[in-house]
């Protein structure tokens, strides 16, 4: 018996970042949504744990055992006192790494919720959450898989009430490593203090999208010296009176183009990966959950 989970794209449609707190850590401000696209972790008994990767992107990634799903699996397995834990793994790697939309967060998550069931453990929602700390700031989100809006260093959150958003998902498949958009903003000297916020509420989707635009993402700047081809993305979104916002997802480099419709964005999405070939572009409903 296998069990398969489903690892949705973590889309960041708002972003402000503060600058470092004394223990070195970003203070944060996000709204994130998930998409209905994103990776497959499956997992199957076995004698010792390994993991095989396959799907568009997997060889981008090693199976070492620094992948995210093998950390994920051997934390959880500390916590639950497994000391030889067994399972085979495989991950169906479908979108692009180093992207600004959780992939691997999103993998190591649904890597917790595999073997928690796997392994019969059925340890509650929060002892995961627990784990999921130890795994990176933004995964214990993805364990949640909700609309949500972060604070701290992306491991506190709260859920939220959103509209749902038909978008398009678009990368130039250029990796933009998360540590050096931080670094160029530094350099940049971004950042402010973040006072406390609570989570927006929004009433309708018009409302929604003014404060998404207000609000925008404070990695953009740095992501974009880094990574011009960004710019390029931006360029055509921007033209099109279809696209009511678009956007830079976390660090990038995928950015975000929020229409009216689905049959919208699957328009969008099939003209733009027509004209644009060498990008990877997805249509997606987000917060669909």
């Amino acid at each position: 018996m296998s069990i398969r989970f489903f690892a949705p794209a973590k889309v960041n449609l708002t972003l402000k970042v503060g600058r470092p707190r004394a223990d070195g850590q970003r203070p944060l401000q996000s709204v994130v949504m998930f998409a209905d696209v994103g990776d497959v972790v499956e997992a199957a008994p076995s004698a010792g744990l390994s993991l095989s990767l396959g799907g568009e992107f997997a060889e981008s990634l090693s199976a070492d055992a620094n992948n995210l799903v093998l950390r994920a699996a051997r934390a959880l397995a500390q916590t639950a006192g497994i000391a030889k834990p067994n399972a085979s793994l495989s991950l169906e790697k479908n979108l692009p790494v180093a992207s600004g939309i959780g992939g691997g967060s999103s993998d190591a998550a649904a890597t917790l919720r595999a073997l928690n069931e796997l392994w019969s453990l059925k340890l509650p929602t929060e002892e995961l959450l627990q784990v999921a700390r130890t795994l990176g700031a933004d995964v214990p989100v993805c364990v949640s898989g909700q609309t949500a809006f972060m604070t701290g260093a992306g491991e506190t959150f709260e859920r939220m009430k959103a509209p749902a958003f038909a978008a398009v998902l678009v990368n130039p498949l250029i990796p933009l490593p998360t540590a050096n958009v931080y670094r160029q903003f530094d350099r940049m000297n971004l950042g402010s203090e973040l006072g406390a916020r609570q989570a927006p509420l929004w009433s309708s989707p018009q409302e929604a999208l003014q404060e998404i635009a207000a609000l925008g993402n404070d990695l953009e700047p740095a992501a974009r010296a880094l990574l011009p081809e960004i710019e390029d993305i931006f360029a055509i979104m921007r033209a099109d009176a279809r696209v009511d916002y678009a956007g830079l997802s976390g660090s990038g480099a995928t950015v975000i183009a929020l229409t009216q419709n689905a049959d919208t964005a699957a328009a969008l999405a099939e003209e733009w990966q027509r004209a644009r070939p060498d990008w990877w572009v997805c249509d997606t409903t987000l917060g669909a959950a």
